[in-house]
């Protein structure tokens, strides 16, 4: 591209404006248009980017000469949304779940790679550096063999939005909310191994899910075990009485010791990473907080630079099979 790509943005809340912002401020792209149904949150993102149009739906995004559209809008829409930009050329950066089923994420993928159009989810947890040194180490082998991860994710809230309490808009509860990036570190980090069994136990309010098709689980406990023999244990959920708002954490454990990632006093964006022998650690990374954005500033540079379709996006679909797995799908 010679000059720098034009975004729509599709979603401007709260997570919506703060990607925008982080794409604004790599300096590599420009903000052509912003849809919202909420006048105030339309505009606060137009005070990020005063030339941007203010348009109504999709439709009228997709009149803009995109090069990329952000999607932030409800669980439910992502699929067919991100389709529909990628079928008229516009590459896409979407919200976490790209889709609530396998096959929905897979039909995203496939428009993606007919497109030749960059597709990326907002899998932010990546991002950090604490995951970034870990992923390095286990790819290394400097833990020696892995053999297991404990990986967390409870919230002491739920989602404020009713969408998110029906299975059809949402997909699932918390394992779709929040265990999709529990799910995604773990293959991610591990270089994607193979997935040969999932147990899993879904629970709301205390009792065990009677049926994913007419509730969603507010906590989740799944065992998901890899052709090395290596095991994965996931656990989320929504409003557990933790003590604090926020218990998240990644564990990893090989032969040769063991690293993790873990939120310091229950806080949502500060992160400390360790390093254990035996029954001592060391800091892998400088503690950090700010790294919410960063997921969207690299797409948006990717973009910038010219990027197309990447067959990375085809872990998206392989991240999705074990979310459908966990729910019995």
């Amino acid at each position: 591209m010679s000059e720098r790509p034009s975004l729509g943005f599709l979603g401007v809340g709260w997570i919506g404006r703060h990607r925008m912002e982080a794409m604004v401020n790599t300096g590599a792209i420009d903000v052509a248009a912003v849809a919202d149904p909420n006048d105030d949150m339309r505009a606060a993102a137009l005070a990020l980017a005063p030339d941007a149009a203010a348009v109504d739906t999709l439709d009228e995004l997709l009149t803009q000469d995109l090069d990329g559209l952000v999607i932030a809008s409800p669980s439910a829409l992502h699929a067919e949304q991100s389709i529909r930009a990628l079928e008229a050329g516009v590459a896409v950066f979407c919200q976490k779940p790209l889709g609530r089923t396998e096959a929905e994420v897979r039909a995203v993928v496939e428009a993606a790679r007919a497109a030749d159009r960059l597709l990326g989810v907002d899998l932010s947890y990546r991002f950090t550096s604490g995951m970034q040194r870990i992923r390095e180490m286990l790819r290394a082998g400097e833990l020696g063999q892995s053999f297991a991860a404990d990986l967390t994710f409870h919230n002491a809230y739920g989602p404020d939005k009713p969408w998110f309490y029906d299975p059809a808009l949402s997909g699932g509860g918390c394992v779709m909310d929040l265990g999709v990036h529990l799910v995604d570190l773990a293959l991610w980090a591990l270089d994607w191994p193979e997935v040969v069994g999932i147990e899993s136990h879904l629970l709301s309010d205390g009792a065990p899910l009677r049926d994913p098709a007419e509730q969603v689980e507010d906590y989740a406990v799944a065992t998901v075990t890899l052709a090395s023999g290596a095991v994965l244990r996931l656990a989320c959920s929504w409003r557990l009485p933790a003590g604090q708002e926020a218990v998240i954490a990644a564990d990893f454990y090989g032969t040769e010791g063991a690293a993790a990632l873990r939120n310091v006093d229950g806080s949502f964006y500060a992160f400390d990473a360790v390093r254990m022998r035996g029954t001592a650690n060391e800091p892998l990374a400088d503690r950090e907080d700010d790294w919410g954005g960063r997921a969207a500033a690299d797409w948006a540079r990717r973009l910038a630079a010219g990027a197309r379709f990447d067959p990375e996006a085809e872990r998206l679909g392989d991240v999705a099979h074990v979310l459908d797995r966990i729910y019995g799908r």
